[in-house]
């Protein structure tokens, strides 16, 4: 019998979300897990009349932790066909390929043909149109958030299909590495991580009544279809016995494309104050705006989710659900260390800006405009995130070849109640 090995680079990631799948490309690097919480057990005694000093301890499973998951993806925006097999939209509106994600962290509950909404609230957590797409975070201050399956698909063949149930996003990372492409880092849980390559058809067509699962049952409901004559795309099986069988639609516009990967390179920032005034002492600290040209950074978004997992004695306990902490979105950026005129009192480069910085020191919160135009400043395609009232320290020299300041910031709400920390812009190629 053959061995058969299974490699990273043949692996496929699918996502599930209220009756659609969408394909995810991810990169290497890549990771699923779940471990067990266990208790150990041990005795500690003086010797006995004999001599004898029993030493022996006994290991529990508790319970299984949260699974974890992690992967990073490219950004990647795009103007829908608006139609088409596979199309994430009727209408030719901006889309990116990893906007699900998105939805899913900023607290959307469903997707209705190419909007995520929150029903709760009766918002709409992104906006396609023929000039951009916009993602707010205006439902996200909920306790818990909608949750989603992850499909890994592994190997080229014998394939191996595990389903992670009750995901849910926690973080999402994205570094400007000046010469690669913009890429984000997602992070997240789930509940519990089982195999279903048994409950997995791999066949050319749709699977219909009386075909047979990897296992050799017959098809039922909520089993895998694997469409061999579609590079192994993943559905799952939604009707099945009424000679009227369904599976999930899907998503995948774009996947493929070669156009819509942004160059970090040409990532623009822009630094404005919301007052220039901010000690209110009459004189103007800081200036109107502040010229940066960036050399690297990164914006991190978290929603700090914990899982909860009952205790009781006896029995090996499973995640029960998850509930946010406080909403951080963070980051920092660099720069060159630079000042073209020391005679130009209204110079807006950084060595300026230090300088600005640090005479404002007795201002307890400072308020800033950071808009992160990743990709250049009108390009197409690009990445926007926009942070109106971002609370920034006081830059710190980094002592390189060339001298460079580095510049932490946390993006505020604009009350302690509000949701307005960051919005997201995507602008696909036209």
């Amino acid at each position: 019998m053959a061995e058969n090995l299974y490699f990273s680079r043949d692996t496929k990631v699918f996502i599930e979300f209220d009756s659609v799948i969408w394909e995810m490309p991810v990169l290497d690097g890549f990771s699923f897990s779940q471990a067990t919480n266990a208790t150990e057990i041990t005795l500690a005694e003086m010797e006995s009349s004999t001599g004898v000093s029993r030493r022996g301890r006994r290991a529990f499973n508790d319970a299984l932790a949260p699974a974890e998951w992690s992967f990073s993806t490219y950004v990647r925006p795009y103007v829908s066909a608006g139609s088409g097999t596979g199309a994430a939209d009727d209408e030719a509106s901006h889309h990116a390929v990893e906007e699900v994600l998105w939805a899913l962290m900023a607290g959307a509950d469903n997707y209705d043909t190419s909007d995520y909404d929150f029903d709760k609230g009766g918002t709409s957590v992104t906006t396609h149109d023929g000039t951009d797409l916009d993602i707010d975070f205006d439902s996200s201050n909920a306790s818990t958030l909608s949750t989603f399956t992850i499909y890994f698909v592994l190997g080229a063949a014998n394939r191996k299909v595990y389903k992670m149930a009750s995901c849910v996003v926690n973080e999402a990372s994205i570094d400007f590495d000046i010469d690669g492409l913009a890429t984000i880092n997602w992070s997240g849980f789930g509940s519990e991580i089982t195999d279903v390559s048994g409950s997995t058809i791999e066949d050319t067509v749709q699977p219909t009544d009386g075909d047979t699962t990897n296992d050799g049952s017959a098809i039922a409901v909520g089993d895998i279809w694997l469409d061999s004559n579609d590079s192994y795309r993943l559905y799952k099986l939604t009707n099945v016995g009424s000679g009227t069988e369904a599976s999930t639609s899907a998503v995948y516009e774009d996947t493929s494309a070669t156009d819509n990967f942004i160059r970090n390179r040409l990532t623009v920032l822009t630094v404005v104050p919301t007052s220039q005034d901010p000690d209110s002492d009459g004189t103007d600290e800081l200036e109107a705006s502040y010229n940066l040209t960036l050399t690297g950074g990164t914006i991190n978004v978290n929603n700090n989710i914990t899982y909860i997992t009952p205790e009781e004695l006896g029995k090996v306990n499973l995640p029960f659900g998850h509930v946010t902490g406080t909403r951080s979105v963070s980051g920092n950026f660099t720069c060159y260390l630079n000042r073209t005129d020391w005679g130009d009192s209204s110079s807006d480069e950084s060595a300026n800006f230090w300088e600005d910085m640090k005479s404002i020191d007795n201002v307890v919160t400072n308020s800033f405009a950071l808009t992160f135009k990743v990709g250049g400043a009108s390009a197409t395609p690009r990445l926007e995130m926009a942070m109106a009232t971002a609370h920034l320290q006081i830059p710190e020299h980094s002592i390189e070849d060339v001298i460079a300041l580095d510049t932490t910031f946390e993006a505020l709400p604009s009350t302690i109640s509000e949701t307005d920390e960051v919005t997201i812009k995507y602008v696909g190629a036209t």
